[in-house]
C-alpha cells in the first residue's frame, strides 16, 4: 500500500511525496521497519526515512529518521550474499549508495517496490542529465534544524554533509560501482555463481571517498538503469526471482524449474479460515469471536470478507468510510486467542473489503503479494457491486482469494452470471516483470471465492421454503438454489467446489434477531453468502453459518479448509537447479531456437464498438532448446501493436516440443472508436514476433470496422438524419475531417440534438420515471449490444432491452463522446464559477448550439426524474455525481476537489426553480 499521503502531511506546501514504501533496515543489529518516501521539490529529490507505527495512517504516526539527497553520487544496487542460491524471496534487498556511505534495506517483494525503484531511477536520471547543475538541497536544511517534538517531526538526523551512522550503514568503496555496473548476465556467467562484492575498508585513506571511474563508465555507456543487479537475490526458497532485467538464460531456468517442480517440492497441510459477512452498513455491535474463533485450534491463515460495509452515499461516490477501521479492529479482536496473527493485506472497494491475516511464524513465507479491485456497477465502474481480490505465494504455492458482491434481486441471476464473468475477465494482477502478461484469477494453484453472491431460491413460494427449513430438508431446498442450477449448467464457477450445505439460509433476517424478514417486502430466505474453492489438495473441515451474530440482516458464514501447500526440499532443489544449468550450457552452445506458427494472417470481420473478437495463434517449439518469445515494437512506434489490438500473452516461454496459444484480441472502446469512425484509422497492423537468439516473424492483422454513433461527435450526429451505418463512409469522413463547425453542412437544417440521444432519453422518459435504482443498477451486456445495433442501423424501430440497459447505454454514449457536452475549452471556467448559479448559466450559454441543446435536454429530463424520487430513490446528489463526470470531463486527470466542483456546477441545473 502506498502511504505517501502520510508523509505528505508533514511536508511543506511546495514539497510532494511522489511514492512511499515500507522497508526493513538493520539498527544496532536488530531489524526494524521504516517508511521510505521519495520527496520532490522544484525538480530536486531526496529519500526520507521515517520510523513509524505498525500502520501509519496520519502524519502523527511517523517520525523523520534520516534523509538521503539524490545527487550524482547516489545509486541503488540490488544485492545478496555470495553464498546464496537463486530463489525468490518475500523481500528484495537493495543498497542505497550516497555521498558518504551506503545503507542496506529490504523492500517487500512486489510490483509496488518495483514502481518505487522505478521512480527513484527517474529522479536520478534527471540529475544525470544536467551534471553541471548540481542540486543544492537548501530546502532540506529546515528538517535538520527542527527541534525535537516540534511540528510532528522529531530531530534524529545529523547535519547535512556529515557521515550517517544512526542506521546500520557502510562506507563507500569503488568496488561497489564496478560490480554493479556489469549486466546481470555478463557479470554472472552461471546464474548461481558468486560475484565480487564490495569490501568495507577501514583505512583512513578510504573513508568518505567515492571512486568516480564507475560513474564515468556508466555515463559513457548512457545507461539509465539505476537499479542494478549485483547478484540474484535469495530468501525463502520458493522459486527463481522474476525481475524485468533478467535475460533469456534466467527465464529459461525458471521455466525448467517450474516444469520439474514435483522433483524438489513436497506437500504439507495448512489450515485456512475463510469467512464472509454482509454487514448491511452496520457498525460492529458485538464480538466476532463466535464466528472467527469458532475452530478448536487456531488456523494458520484468515481470509475475511465483508460486503455492504458502508451504504452511505459518501462511501459510494468517494470510496471513503470510517467503518473500514472499525470492522478491521473488530476482526483483529475476534481472531482465535491461542495464536498471534499479522495483518498482511487489506483491500477495499466501497463496501467490499477483504482482510488477510497469517500466523506470525508464517509471515516470512508470504511473497508476491498483489491486490486488485473490479467494479461491476453501472458502466462497469461503480463499486457498489464487484470484487476485491488478493494473490500471493505461500512457500511454493500460488493462491488467489476473491471477495465479491454480485447483483441483487431474485430475478437477476443472469446479471449475477455476467458479474462473475466480468470479474474473471477484468480482474488482472500485475506481474513483477511488467513485460509479462498479467495473471488472471484462474492462473493460480488454488482459488478461494467468497462473498454475498446473491443467488436466491427459485420456483418456491415463501411458505414452502419455510416448511422445508423447519424440516431441515436442506438437500431438497438446495435443489431450488440458483447458484447450484447455474453451476450444473456450467454457466458460472466451472471447476469450483462448494461443500455440502447443512445450515439455515443466511438471508434475510430482521436485524438484531433470528426472525425471518417481517418487513413489507417479506424476502424469501436464501443462501446468499457462499464460499467455494478451485484447485487440488484442498479438503473442507467445516462449512457453517453463525447464528449468534445478529448485527446484520445476513448471518456470517465460515469454511475451514485444509490445504496441501508445496514446500521446497533445499537439497533436491539445489541438485535440480544444477542439472538444469548444466543442460542449458550444452544446449545453448549447440542449438538455435525455432518455432512453427499455425498461421500468419488474421482477419477480423465487422468489428463493432465494445464487442470483443479474438483469433488464436499457436506457436510450436520445434527446436532443440526452450525458447523465449516476445512481440516487439516496430521502428518509431511506441508499442508493439495498435491500441485496439492485444496479444495475450505478449511474451513468454515454450518448452522444447511444447505449444503456446496466443489470443489476438480486438476490442474498440471510447479511446479508439473516434479515429475508426472517422476513417483516420483502420483495422490494420503488422505484429513482429521476436525469438530471443532466433529470428523475427511477421504477422498481418486486418479487418473492417462498422461505424457507430458511440464515439462520434455531437456535431457529426446532428447532421445525420439516417442511422450512421446507412451513411456512405465518405460522408462520415467529410463530417469528421475538420474540427471547424462552420464548414458547409451536409443537410440544410441540422438536428437540434442527435437522434440517438433523443431515442434513449425518450424511452426512459416514457418507461422508467419510477424505475428503482435507475442509473445505479447496470444492465446486461447482451442487451447493450442490441441497443447499440438498433441505434446504428435503425432496426428495430423501438429500443430493445430493460430500462437499466438503456440507462447504461446512455451513460456509455456520453462517456464515449470525443468532445464532452461541455467542451474541454470551457472546463476551467466551470470550475471557477461552480458556486454561482448565474455564472454557471452564462457558461452554458457559451456552448456550441448543438452541445447547449444536449445539455439542456438532459438536465430537463433529470429534473423530471427527480419529481418521482419517492419511487426511483434518486436525488440531486446522485444524479449530479453520475452525470457531472460525463458532461464535464476533465482534459487531464481529475482530482477529488475538481470532481466536487463539477458536481456543484451541475447541481444548479437540477433544482426545480431554475428561471
Amino acid at each position: 500500500m502506498d502511504q505517501s499521503f502520510v508523509i505528505q502531511e508533514i511536508l511543506a506546501e511546495d514539497e510532494h511525496c511522489v511514492i512511499a514504501v515500507q522497508c526493513l533496515v538493520l539498527v544496532d543489529n536488530v531489524t526494524e521497519s521504516r517508511l521510505l518516501g521519495l520527496v520532490e521539490r522544484t525538480k530536486e529529490h531526496a529519500l526520507f526515512v521515517f520510523t513509524h507505527r505498525r500502520m501509519a495512517i496520519t502524519g502523527e504516526d511517523v517520525t523523520l529518521d534520516d534523509i538521503f539527497p539524490i545527487s550524482n553520487d547516489f545509486a541503488v544496487v540490488e544485492v545478496s550474499s555470495a553464498d546464496e542460491l537463486s530463489f525468490v524471496g518475500a523481500d528484495t534487498r537493495v543498497r542505497l549508495n550516497f555521498q558518504d556511505g551506503d545503507l542496506e534495506v529490504r523492500l517487500p517483494f512486489g510490483s509496488h517496490s518495483r514502481l518505487f525503484l522505478s521512480e527513484v531511477n527517474k529522479a536520478w536520471r534527471d540529475v544525470c542529465k544536467s551534471p553541471k547543475e548540481a542540486p543544492k538541497f537548501e530546502w532540506l536544511h529546515k528538517y535538520r534544524k527542527a527541534s525535537k517534538g516540534q511540528g510532528g517531526v522529531k530531530q534524529t538526523l545529523a547535519p547535512l554533509g556529515t557521515t550517517h551512522t544512526k542506521i546500520s550503514q557502510h562506507k563507500k568503496t569503488g568496488n561497489s560501482l564496478n560490480a554493479a555496473s556489469r549486466s546481470p548476465v555478463e557479470g554472472n556467467k552461471r546464474v548461481n555463481s558468486g560475484v565480487e562484492h564490495p569490501r568495507v575498508e577501514s583505512g583512513p585513506e578510504s573513508q568518505g571517498k567515492v571512486k568516480r571511474e564507475g560513474w564515468d563508465e556508466l555515463k559513457r555507456e548512457g545507461r539509465h538503469d539505476l537499479v542494478r543487479q549485483s547478484s540474484h537475490t535469495a530468501s525463502n526458497k520458493a522459486t527463481m526471482l522474476a525481475m524485468p532485467q533478467f535475460g533469456l538464460r534466467d527465464n529459461l531456468i525458471r521455466c525448467e524449474l517450474l516444469k520439474n517442480e514435483d522433483i524438489y517440492t513436497y506437500l504439507e497441510n495448512f489450515s485456512f479460515f475463510i469467512g464472509t459477512y454482509n454487514v448491511n452498513g452496520q457498525t460492529p455491535k458485538e464480538s466476532l469471536r463466535p464466528w472467527l474463533g469458532s475452530t478448536s485450534t487456531p488456523p494458520d491463515m484468515y481470509c475475511v470478507g465483508f460486503q455492504e460495509l458502508d451504504l452511505s452515499k459518501e462511501a459510494f461516490f468517494f470510496n471513503d468510510t470510517p467503518k473500514e477501521t472499525e470492522w478491521m479492529r473488530a476482526v483483529s479482536e475476534g481472531l482465535h486467542p491461542d495464536a498471534k496473527y499479522a495483518l498482511v493485506k487489506l483491500v477495499r472497494l466501497v463496501g467490499i473489503m477483504l482482510l488477510f491475516y497469517v500466523r506470525n511464524e508464517h509471515a516470512k513465507h508470504i511473497s508476491e503479494m498483489e491486490a486488485e479491485t473490479v467494479g461491476t456497477g453501472i458502466m462497469g465502474r461503480m463499486g457498489n457491486k464487484g470484487a476485491v481480490a488478493i494473490r500471493f505465494r505461500f512457500h511454493n504455492s500460488d493462491i488467489c482469494v476473491v471477495n465479491s458482491h454480485l447483483a441483487a434481486h431474485i430475478e437477476e441471476y443472469e446479471r449475477r452470471n455476467q458479474d462473475y464473468k466480468d470479474i474473471c475477465s477484468r480482474l488482472l494482477f500485475r506481474q513483477h516483470d511488467p513485460a509479462l502478461a498479467p495473471l488472471t484469477i484462474m492462473k493460480h494453484n488454488v482459488v478461494l471465492w467468497l462473498g454475498d453472491l446473491n443467488y436466491r431460491l427459485s420456483d418456491l413460494d415463501i411458505d414452502n421454503v419455510k416448511d422445508l427449513i423447519a424440516k431441515k430438508d436442506f438437500e431438497t431446498l438446495h435443489s431450488y438454489d440458483q447458484l447450484k442450477r447455474q453451476i450444473d449448467e456450467k454457466a458460472v464457477f466451472v471447476g469450483f467446489v462448494e461443500g455440502e450445505i447443512g445450515f439455515l439460509p443466511t438471508y434475510k433476517y430482521d436485524t438484531g434477531s433470528d426472525q425471518w424478514d417481517t418487513s413489507e417486502k417479506c424476502r424469501v430466505p436464501a443462501w446468499c453468502d457462499r464460499i467455494l474453492w478451485r484447485g487440488k489438495n484442498v479438503r473442507q473441515l467445516h462449512y457453517q453459518s453463525h447464528m449468534d451474530l445478529k448485527t446484520s440482516d445476513h448471518k456470517p458464514v465460515s469454511s475451514l479448509l485444509e490445504m496441501g501447500i508445496k514446500l521446497v526440499n533445499e537439497e533436491s532443489y539445489k541438485k535440480t537447479f544444477e542439472e538444469i544449468v548444466r543442460s542449458l550450457d550444452k544446449m545453448e552452445n549447440e542449438c538455435i531456437p525455432s518455432v512453427t506458427l499455425s498461421r500468419r494472417e488474421f482477419h477480423f470481420k465487422d468489428v463493432k464498438f465494445m464487442q470483443h473478437q479474438a483469433e488464436t495463434l499457436t506457436l510450436h517449439n520445434d527446436g532443440q532448446v526452450p525458447c523465449q518469445f516476445e512481440f516487439i515494437q516496430k521502428l518509431d512506434e511506441p508499442t508493439y501493436c495498435k491500441p485496439w489490438l492485444t496479444a495475450n500473452p505478449a511474451k513468454g516461454f515454450i518448452a522444447q516440443g511444447g505449444n503456446v496459444d496466443i489470443d489476438l484480441e480486438v476490442f474498440v472502446n471510447r479511446s479508439t472508436a473516434t479515429e475508426l469512425n472517422a476513417g483516420r484509422q483502420q483495422i490494420e497492423d503488422i505484429l513482429v514476433l521476436h525469438l530471443e537468439r532466433g529470428k523475427d516473424y511477421f504477422l498481418s492483422v486486418s479487418g473492417n470496422y462498422l461505424p457507430s454513433c458511440f464515439g462520434s461527435s455531437i456535431h457529426t450526429l446532428c447532421q445525420l438524419r439516417d442511422p450512421i451505418q446507412e451513411m456512405p463512409l465518405e460522408t462520415i469522413r467529410e463530417l469528421t475531417s475538420s474540427g471547424d463547425e462552420t464548414r458547409t453542412l451536409i443537410i440544410d437544417k441540422p438536428l437540434d440534438i442527435p437522434k440517438e440521444i433523443w431515442q434513449m432519453v425518450d424511452h426512459l422518459y416514457r418507461n422508467a420515471p419510477k424505475q428503482g435504482e435507475l442509473f445505479q443498477q447496470p444492465g446486461l451486456h447482451r442487451e447493450f449490444v442490441e441497443i447499440r445495433d438498433c441505434l446504428d442501423t435503425g432496426m428495430p424501430d423501438l429500443l430493445p432491452g430493460s430500462n437499466h440497459s438503456v440507462a447504461e447505454a446512455l451513460l456509455l454514449f456520453l462517456d464515449a463522446l470525443p468532445e464532452p457536452v461541455v467542451p474541454f475549452s470551457l472546463y476551467q471556467q466551470c470550475l471557477e464559477c461552480c458556486s454561482n448559479t448565474s455564472q454557471c448559466k452564462k457558461v452554458v450559454s457559451l456552448l456550441p448550439q448543438c452541445h447547449k441543446n444536449v445539455f439542456n435536454y438532459i438536465a430537463a429530463f433529470l429534473r423530471e426524474l427527480l419529481k418521482h424520487s419517492t419511487h426511483n430513490s434518486l436525488d440531486v446528489n446522485i444524479l449530479a455525481t453520475i452525470f457531472a463526470a460525463l458532461l464535464l470531463r476533465s482534459p487531464t486527470k481529475q482530482d477529488l476537489a475538481e470532481k466536487r466542483k463539477t458536481q456543484e456546477f451541475f447541481q444548479h441545473f437540477l433544482v426545480q426553480d431554475l428561471s
